[in-house]
Formats: structure tokens, C-alpha cells, sequence
């Protein structure tokens, strides 16, 4: 007679189940570390970013709480030895150091306890910074152009008055945009950063922020606003975060070749840098400079249909092609006469140069258009061109050409989008159904579709040329401002913030959005998606970070 089976005890029982948990859709997968997140405050907690760190590894795994406080963490995720634990929940810290010890083939726990924090400032975001400071949303739409460089904390816990805001302001408009605290790019002669306002406009400005900093006061007479934690789909994710070799990397652009390599380009320096997922080595390859005792930095970084890598060079007034078999560039300077000697050529189109040979290039500050013949490597100006409705040059913070290689510009400044038609070179505009948007980045889709972020309107965008309809997404968390939009093949646009340390999902044809938080301050640029997976697996850099981030959503 067989026996009767055991029953397990409660704590037992709770640990099998943890150790069991559903870590993706339709499936179950071991985990190799698990536990649950609680505190005296709240109990069970949900919503907790919980991360883990080899001991000598530059590789970090994190996983969210679900609601009942539990996270696992997969197996093959976390190779064997010790690991330093980190919990991020706004408000919270841990109540003492956390770590466990991973073992082949055995399962480990880790249960976390939280305590209130001692220093709710150090753990504000940037748009909890910016939600908590008294004020009308005009007023804090400024803030919009700073946080490129810096947060938003350094600003409230300076003790400058406007007057000594103002004298900021002009040397702020004399950086390069690539620049941070560790590493300030002073431009070249009297160059300056077009965008940053009026001087009637800046001195309001500064008198706004000269009432909210400690320049009057020893602490803020205004209470700090956090976010709630996300909970629900928000909380099915993992993600991986590779650490750079260096702090002064800032990973802008991070881009997947056709083999699966991870490229990234330095906003901060000249090199175009390669990681292995595997082992989470980079390697750097030294960008050659055209332009002496200018800035140092790249933006845009492209495939071509040779699956060869493109570079905007900024302001070093240069395109780069990188060969990959001998790992050397070819340089390909921009011949003068530019609209300003501080022009930065940042922005490139070449995904569909094979049609015509041409690739377009930007001047982002002065509004010129160029396009480069890849068979002699010759300029064509095409000079600048002028909004019919508001009479001002068109800018743009990202262009985009489609399968005719058609261009099409993302007007920053306002709420336009232009195209220019690559035979006639006739202009056509098509305005966002919300004004002022400030159109940025994105990527045209396999339909000629637009797809762009809206930084000034708080969502994304799709331009339908053939109808000239667009169609807008709101992100849910006021003040994402978000940079960027990629639309995978799976029929989700996925967006990031450089001022909420999350990022978005949208199923574009049932509108959810879906958030998923960031184990740690993340100033997010370039997203990209690898459609090799489903659903897909977005690629961004850490700006500010210096690392590169994996996020994989789970369902």
C-alpha cells in the first residue's frame, strides 16, 4: 500500500510555491533565487524593483514584486556564487544589507525587509522633482531643456538667486548637450546652443527657480510628491543591466546589428563601443576627429543594408562609417559653408539609400539639409527650409527617410513634421493634432508609417503619410517626456523617459500601456527593439549611467 503523501509546513510550502512561480506566459520556469519584499508600513509589498549582483561581475538581474510581495528571479539568469541584493521602492530602503548564495542546480531564498528611508531627495526622479515644485506646468516646461545634462536635484538644492541663475543660463547655452557633470564640453569660440529662450523669458525663469531652491530658505517649503509603485503586467519583466568600463560612457544610441550584436554610440566621447551579452564585455573602437578643439560626442547610430554602421558625428561636423572586418572608420567631413560654425550634425538617414544611392544628413541647429552620394562621397546643400503655416525654418531632432528614401523631418521647436520628396524635393508638412508636441526620434515602419515621441505633449505619434492622419498615445505618468518611439513587429511601440526611470509598452491597436520601472536612475534615449523574440526585447542606454540595459517583458 503505497504511503500517503507528506504535507508540507506552511513556510515550506510557501517556498515551493515561490520557487515555482510563472516567470513567463503559458509557462513555468524554476527559479534560482526567490523570496518576498515586505514592511512594517505596508506588509507584502508589490511593485519592488529587486536586483542582484555577482560578486565581481559587471552584470546586474532584476525582477518586480508581484502582489503578493513575492519575486523569482529564472535560473538561468544567475550564475553560481554571491550576490549583493537591492531593493528600489520610492520611500523605502532596506533594513539592513541583503545577499545569498547561488549554488549549481540548487534553488536559494532570500526574504527582504524594508524600513522607511531616511532621505526621500536622494531617491526623487526627475518628474518627482518636477511634480513636487509649486508652480503652473508652463513655468515648469523649462525644466525640459536640463535634464540632457543633469537632474533636477542639483537645481533644487542650489542656493543660486536669479541673478545668479541668469549668469548659469549663458554658460548652460555655451556647453555642449553632450555634456555632464563628470565631464562639462565647453563649445568652441562664440558658439552657442540655440533653444534655450528669451532673455525677458529666461529672467522669469530664474526668478521661478531662484522661489523653489534653498537660495531663501534652509529646506523646501513644499512637500516631495512621489509616484505610486506600478503593480500588475507592470511587475511580469526582467531586466538586465551591463555596466560600462568607465562612468564618463554615455551609451546614446544602442542598436542591434543582424548577428545580435549590441552597439552603442558615446554622447561624451569619440568611440563607437560593442557589448557581449554573454560575458558583458565592451570593447571600444576610437573615432578618428575631423574638426579640432570642437566637442567630443556622437548621436545617431544607423545600419545600413549592407548591415554596415553609421555614425553622426555632431559637432565634429562629420559622418562615420565603421568597417567591422578591420575595425577602422571612414570619415566623410561636411564641407562648409555651414549655417553657424557650431552646427551639429548629429542625425542621419541611410536605411534606404540603396534606392538612390543618397544619404540625408541634418544640421540640427541651423536647419540646413544635406544629401551625400555614396558613389564619389559629394555634398549636395539643399539648404533650409521654411514652415508655409508659421514662416520659421524648419528644424528637427531626428529624421527618417522611407522606402522611396523620402525624408522626413521631426521639427523639435514645434509640433510639425516635414517631408521633402526625394525627386522634386517638394516640401510637405503635416501638424500633430496636439500643438507644440515637439516631434523627436522615432522610426518610419515596414508600412512608410512616422512614428515619432511627442517630448512636449507627453506620448507618441504616428504619421500615416497616404492619408496625412495622425494618431496620438498619451503616456499614463505625467511628465515622461518621452525621447523616443520604436514600433515592433509584434504590434507594440515601445517609449522611454529621461525623467521617470520607466519605460512603455503600447499594443497600438488596443491602446494599453504598460510601464515597467528601472532598478535605478536611467536617462533614456534611443529605444530599440529585437524582434527575434516574442514579445520583443527592448535595448536602451543608460545616458547618465553609464550601462546598457535589456528589458524583457514576460507576457
Amino acid at each position: 500500500m503505497p504511503s500517503a503523501p507528506k504535507t508540507l509546513a506552511p513556510k515550506a510550502l510557501a517556498t515551493a510555491l515561490i520557487l515555482t512561480l510563472p516567470l513567463a506566459a503559458n509557462a513555468q520556469t524554476a527559479a534560482g533565487l526567490a523570496g518576498k519584499v515586505s514592511s512594517a508600513e505596508e506588509g507584502a509589498m508589490e511593485g519592488v524593483v529587486v536586483s542582484a549582483k555577482r560578486e565581481g561581475s559587471t552584470i546586474t538581474v532584476s525582477v518586480v514584486t508581484d502582489a503578493q510581495g513575492h519575486f523569482a528571479f529564472p535560473a538561468d539568469r544567475l550564475a553560481p556564487g554571491h550576490y549583493t541584493l537591492k531593493a528600489r521602492a520610492t520611500g523605502y530602503e532596506l533594513s539592513t544589507p541583503a545577499a545569498a548564495d547561488i549554488d549549481a542546480g540548487k534553488a536559494a531564498t532570500a526574504d527582504l525587509a524594508l524600513r522607511k528611508t531616511r532621505n526621500l531627495a536622494a531617491q526623487m526622479t526627475n518628474a518627482e522633482w518636477i511634480e513636487s515644485m509649486p508652480g503652473t506646468d508652463a513655468q515648469k516646461n523649462f525644466l525640459l531643456n536640463c535634464n540632457s545634462c543633469h537632474t533636477y536635484e542639483r537645481i533644487v538644492k542650489s542656493t543660486y538667486d536669479a541673478d545668479g541663475f541668469m549668469q548659469i543660463f549663458q554658460r548652460m547655452a555655451s556647453y555642449y548637450p553632450g555634456s555632464t557633470p563628470l565631464k562639462p564640453q565647453p563649445l568652441a569660440g562664440s558658439a552657442t546652443r540655440e533653444g534655450i529662450g528669451h532673455s525677458g523669458e529666461l529672467r522669469k525663469s530664474a526668478e521661478w527657480l531662484a522661489s523653489v531652491n534653498l537660495s531663501a530658505q534652509e529646506t523646501w517649503s513644499w512637500p516631495l510628491k512621489t509616484m505610486p509603485r506600478l503593480k500588475g503586467r507592470s511587475t511580469h519583466v526582467v531586466i538586465t543591466e551591463y555596466d560600462m568600463p568607465n562612468p564618463k560612457i554615455e551609451p546614446h544610441d544602442v542598436v542591434l546589428d543582424n548577428k545580435g550584436t549590441v552597439w552603442y554610440s558615446d554622447f561624451g566621447q569619440m568611440f563607437l563601443g560593442s557589448l557581449d551579452p554573454a560575458t558583458g564585455k565592451v570593447t571600444q573602437y576610437p573615432i578618428p576627429q575631423t574638426k579640432k578643439d570642437w566637442p567630443l560626442g556622437t548621436l545617431d547610430l544607423e545600419t545600413d543594408k549592407n548591415d554596415d554602421l553609421w555614425i553622426g558625428v555632431m559637432y565634429q561636423a562629420s559622418l562615420a562609417k565603421f568597417d567591422k572586418a578591420n575595425g577602422t572608420f571612414q570619415t566623410f567631413p561636411i564641407p562648409k559653408p555651414w549655417d553657424s560654425d557650431g552646427a551639429q550634425f548629429g542625425h542621419l538617414a541611410i536605411n534606404a539609400a540603396g534606392v538612390d544611392g543618397k544619404v540625408w544628413i541634418k544640421n540640427s541647429d541651423g536647419g540646413k539639409i544635406y544629401r551625400m552620394d555614396l558613389a564619389n562621397d559629394k555634398f549636395e546643400d539643399l539648404g533650409a527650409f521654411t514652415d508655409p503655416k508659421s514662416g520659421k525654418r524648419i528644424g528637427s531632432y531626428g529624421i527618417h527617410a522611407d522606402s522611396k528614401n523620402n525624408l522626413y523631418l521631426l521639427d523639435f521647436a514645434a509640433g510639425d513634421i516635414a517631408r521633402i520628396d526625394a525627386k522634386t524635393k517638394e516640401l510637405s508638412v503635416f501638424y500633430t493634432p496636439t500643438p507644440n508636441s515637439r516631434p523627436r526620434r522615432g522610426r518610419v515602419d515596414s508600412q512608410d508609417r512616422v512614428w515619432f515621441a511627442e517630448y512636449g505633449a507627453n506620448g507618441v505619434g504616428v504619421l500615416d503619410p497616404a492619408s496625412g492622419q495622425i494618431k496620438e498615445w498619451k503616456i499614463p505618468t505625467k511628465w515622461s517626456a518621452p525621447y523616443d518611439v520604436i514600433l515592433g513587429k509584434d504590434g507594440n511601440a515601445w517609449t522611454g523617459s529621461m525623467m521617470t526611470d520607466r519605460v512603455s509598452r503600447i499594443d497600438v491597436k488596443t491602446g494599453e500601456i504598460v510601464e515597467y520601472p528601472m532598478p535605478r536612475s536611467t536617462n533614456i534615449r534611443r529605444v530599440f527593439v529585437d524582434d527575434r523574440t516574442t514579445p520583443g526585447t527592448l535595448w536602451i542606454g543608460n545616458n547618465h549611467g553609464a550601462s546598457i540595459v535589456k528589458v524583457e517583458p514576460l507576457d
